[in-house]
């Protein structure tokens, strides 16, 4: 049997709106470091294109801020944003994942909008990476639940990236079986992949890790699978030290990556990079299992709940004002119609619209109570829009 160890690397990349912008006014350095980071990553696989495989997800509201002109304008001492998203095209070395455009935690979203988070960041990726369809979905937040299905597979997505600490298989599988192969998971006759994340390795690898290390877990991990084993780790790409750090010996591209690619060159390492969609062309999924509704591990929570952006009253009112601000808004589209004539009316719906979606981000929530009152202040706006439509009808 061929003894390769697969290694599927997915980078999660966001920054929420008008973060970058503040930044730049209050905080340089810490923008720098952001943006270095980004730009860090095709520089250091520049040498490695034969053999760098390396998944992205970036957030809509970080690739709205990358790619508007008057901010690239502003921050071209630091970085050329356009040559990165340009570098960033490159099929070789990268895969880009579809996710959500305002990084919501899908399952605490009101479903109603999660078409439109997933559609809206659909527009832009396509635009900005040339491209018609993304095979891979990255919940946000690794945020999961099995209702999600029916819509990835209407919007073209092949596999959902989940966590294996929610994995609860439904055939006979050994431990290794869950974590190292793809499986299969069915909600309402409609199927899809699922890529399972070592959270232990994902662990190491945000916190900093170097190669020998890693190849010596990955060959005790595997080494009763029957099967070549496909290990995944994922990770944000730009927060950290691990990533950020500018020094050379500091670093996860110079220190991990880097060694990485060399020892396969010397013929030294079995281990491989893979692309995900590659795995699966070859050995395909298998095995049903079942998906926990829950998230990645964050700080000091093991993602069951989402205590992270549920643990206070303060953050379940938000929550809950979002979801009747939904269910307001949506009540609205259906009395007015899809396309109401009146100019007005459509400009207000869709700023309505947009402000409801943006209130849905991660990090409104995430902060305890610190960030909550941005979410308030969007709903602020749909309310402001929808009381001045209900006038006009």
């Amino acid at each position: 049997m061929d003894n390769t160890i697969f290694h599927a690397l997915v980078l999660n990349l966001h920054q929420p709106a008008g973060n970058l912008e503040y930044l730049l006014e209050h905080d340089e350095w810490d923008l720098k470091q952001i943006l270095w980071a980004l730009d860090r990553m095709p520089r250091a696989l520049w040498d490695y294109e034969d053999l760098a495989r390396v998944h992205l997800t970036l957030s809509g509201t970080l690739l709205e801020t990358l790619s508007n002109p008057a901010f690239q304008d502003r921050v071209y001492g630091i970085v050329k944003l356009g040559e990165l998203l340009w570098h960033l095209q490159n099929t070789k070395v990268f895969d880009i994942l579809g996710t959500g455009y305002y990084h919501p935690v899908l399952p605490l979203t009101p479903q109603a909008d999660w078409e439109a988070q997933l559609t809206r960041w659909l527009g832009l990726g396509r635009h900005l990476f040339w491209r018609e369809n993304f095979s891979g979905f990255w919940p946000p937040e690794m945020g999961f639940c099995m209702e999600m299905i029916p819509l990835l597979k209407r919007l073209g997505y092949r596999y959902v990236l989940v966590d294996d600490f929610h994995v609860e298989p439904l055939d006979s599988m050994e431990w290794h079986e869950i974590r190292y192969r793809p499986h299969l998971a069915s909600y309402e006759g409609h199927e899809i992949v699922v890529v399972v994340r070592d959270r232990t390795l994902s662990d190491a690898q945000e916190s900093g890790m170097d190669f020998g290390w890693f190849e010596h877990e990955l060959h005790e991990r595997t080494k009763w699978c029957d099967f070549p084993p496909l290990v995944t780790t994922c990770t944000d790409g730009d927060n950290g030290g691990w990533f950020r750090n500018t020094h050379p010996k500091g670093n996860f591209w110079y220190v991990f990556y880097q060694e990485f690619m060399e020892q396969i060159r010397k013929g030294w390492t079995v281990c491989r990079p893979t692309f995900i969609n590659d795995y699966l062309d070859n050995y395909g999924a298998h095995g049903y299992v079942h998906v926990r509704t829950g998230a990645w591990n964050t700080g000091w929570h093991n993602g069951l709940d989402f205590v992270q952006w549920t643990g206070s009253d303060i953050q379940k009112e938000g929550l809950r004002r979002v979801q009747q601000t939904s269910e307001a808004l949506h009540t609205l589209f259906k009395q007015v119609g899809p396309e109401p004539k009146e100019p007005h009316i459509r400009y207000q719906l869709g700023e309505a619209h947009w402000h409801l979606l943006r209130a849905e981000t991660s990090c409104n929530f995430y902060w305890g109570e610190d960030w909550v009152e941005r979410a308030h202040r969007d709903l602020d706006a749909v309310w402001f829009n929808i009381d001045e439509v209900r006038k006009r009808i």
